[in-house]
C-alpha cells in the first residue's frame, strides 16, 4: 500500500470521541505505532519550543526517547539554549507530525530533568559514536571548523579506549508532562478533527472538541 493510500485511509476514517483511549498517553501510543508501522521515517522526531526568561520564543527538533506515564523524555546537552531555557522558563510545547498519515500531536506542559539514574540508563543504550560525540560537542556554540569538533572527538576516543564511556556531568534528560494534548486528524475539504485533553484535578482528563 502507497503512503498516498495509506493517508487517505486515515483521513477519510476521521477521528470521534468514542475512538480515543481516556488516557492520551496511551492514545499518544497507539498513533505511535500506527506511524511505525505506516513505515514514517523518525516517527519520534517534535518540535520543542521553549522561551526564555524574557518571553523571547525558540523552537527545533528533538527525538524523543520515551512516553512514560508522566509524559514525554527526551534528553539534551545541559549547556544548549534549549536547556537554558528550561532553567528559566521550565514550560515547553511539543509538536509531532506524521505527515504521511495526515496527523499532528500538540503537547504543552511543564518541564523537569529526570533523574541522573534514569539518564545514565539511557546514555549506555547509545551507540559508543553517539556517546562520545555528546562529549565532545559544547552545543550550539560557535566553533572555528570541523576540524576543532573531530580533534575533540579523537580526544575523547584516545581517553576512553575501549573501555565505559560515562555520561557526561553536563548532558541528561527531561520530562515534559502535560497539562494539554490536542490530536488533530486531517480530514477532507480542511474540515479536520482536532481533539484536545486538557488536564483536570486530580490528574483527570477532559475531552473537548476543537474547530477546524
Amino acid at each position: 500500500m502507497s503512503i498516498d493510500e495509506i493517508r487517505e485511509r486515515y483521513s477519510r476514517a476521521g477521528l470521534s470521541e468514542t475512538d480515543l483511549n481516556p488516557d492520551p498517553i496511551l492514545q499518544f501510543e497507539q498513533w505511535s505505532q500506527d506511524a511505525t508501522a505506516a513505515g514514517v521515517f523518525e516517527p519520534g522526531a517534535a518540535c520543542l519550543a521553549t522561551a526564555s526568561r524574557q518571553g523571547e520564543p525558540s523552537a527545533r527538533m528533538v527525538l524523543l526517547k520515551g512516553v512514560e506515564e508522566h509524559g514525554f523524555i527526551f534528553f539534551t546537552n545541559y549547556g544548549s539554549p534549549k536547556a537554558r531555557d528550561l532553567d528559566d522558563n521550565p514550560r515547553a510545547a511539543l509538536v509531532v507530525a506524521w505527515v504521511e498519515l495526515a496527523r499532528q500531536v500538540r503537547v504543552s506542559g511543564s518541564v523537569v530533568r529526570i533523574s541522573r539514574e534514569a539518564s545514565a540508563r539511557y546514555f549506555e543504550s547509545r551507540p559508543a559514536g553517539s556517546r562520545l560525540s555528546a562529549w565532545a560537542s559544547h552545543q550550539s556554540e560557535v566553533i572555528e571548523n570541523r576540524q576543532v569538533l573531530e580533534e575533540r572527538m579523537q580526544h575523547f576516543r584516545t581517553r576512553f579506549g575501549d573501555g565505559d564511556i560515562p555520561l557526561p556531568p553536563f548532558w541528561g534528560g527531561y520530562c515534559l508532562s502535560p497539562t494539554q494534548i490536542e490530536f488533530w486528524q486531517g480530514r477532507p475539504d480542511r474540515l479536520n478533527d482536532r481533539l484536545r485533553y486538557r488536564r483536570q484535578a486530580q490528574s483527570q482528563w477532559v475531552v473537548e472538541r476543537l474547530e477546524p
